[in-house]
């Protein structure tokens, strides 16, 4: 379970930045979560509950906002979402391996009082 170690990095950082505002409390923290990022949301949430104990975040929320894959097809400049695990353009059907987003592990926002 990897997630443990993301997450105590990603507190790591909260917590450094929380710390540089003279925070002494971090409410709520939000990740972006590629589908593609090889995380599972669910273990993300255990997590942080764990690494969360005793720290400035404890008893705080997160929330995961899950980022779907989108491809780009570069025969017909269209931007699309896979259906599947083989990435065909659903204009002009040509295969790519041209990913825009889906990958993402992201911190993008928290409150800190």
């Amino acid at each position: 379970m990897h997630e443990v170690s993301l997450m105590q990095t990603t507190l790591d950082i909260a917590c450094d930045h929380a710390a540089q505002q003279g925070a002494q409390h971090i409410h709520w923290i939000k990740l972006r979560v590629g589908e593609l990022s090889g995380v599972i949301p669910e273990a993300l949430t255990l997590a942080f509950e764990i690494v969360t104990t005793g720290t400035m975040a404890a008893n705080a929320r997160l929330e995961v906002e899950t980022v779907p894959v989108i491809c780009h097809c570069s025969a017909c400049y269209q931007d699309f979402q896979p259906t599947g695990w083989v990435y065909v353009c659903p204009t002009c059907h040509q295969f790519t391996t041209d990913l825009r987003q889906g990958r993402e592990l992201e911190l993008t926002a928290m409150e800190v009082s």
